[in-house]
């Protein structure tokens, strides 16, 4: 992996905290737009480490490729990808 392993540890460790915060809410039986904001939170952030990966991978694995006799498979590869993140 060449995304930044720290700034994605971090978020991922965010988000997990901000899960188990979730959890906590609704044992407590908290209002559910508020569960829902923190639901929505968690997303934001669980994105933005994707958006790293993504962004990092593009730049140096399907940069090499390009090079390489590997390009059309790392093409097709990342339109798998993006259509994942368009459903």
């Amino acid at each position: 992996m060449k995304a930044d392993k720290s700034q994605v540890t971090r978020l991922l460790k965010t988000a997990q905290g901000q899960i188990n915060g979730i959890l906590k809410m609704i044992e407590q039986d908290r209002y559910c737009v508020d569960i829902s904001n923190q639901l929505m939170a968690t997303q934001a952030i669980l994105k933005r480490a994707n958006k790293e990966i993504i962004g990092a991978h593009m730049k140096h694995c399907v940069h090499d490729a390009l090079a390489s006799d590997d390009a059309e498979k790392k093409i097709e590869e990342m339109i798998g990808v993006i259509d994942q993140l368009l459903k």
